[in-house]
């Protein structure tokens, strides 16, 4: 899934999100409002990896979406 869809319906993967992501708090989601960059920011700052490693991360979840 691109991040176009995922940024409109975010509400709807927000969920998901935090499925993966336990350590994002609501505030988080709504500051991320379904935003790749805000995302992979949070994912840093919440588990201390590597902007490479958080994009990576993002991506295998955007991905994954595809297939719910």
């Amino acid at each position: 899934m691109n991040w176009d869809q995922v940024e409109g319906t975010w509400k709807q993967f927000a969920g998901s999100a935090r499925e993966r992501w336990g350590k994002l708090t609501d505030d988080d989601m709504e500051v991320i409002a379904g935003k790749k960059d805000h995302l992979v920011g949070k994912i840093q700052e919440r588990y201390g990896v590597a902007k490479e490693e958080a994009e990576k991360q993002a991506d295998q979840w955007s991905t994954a979406l595809k297939h719910k």
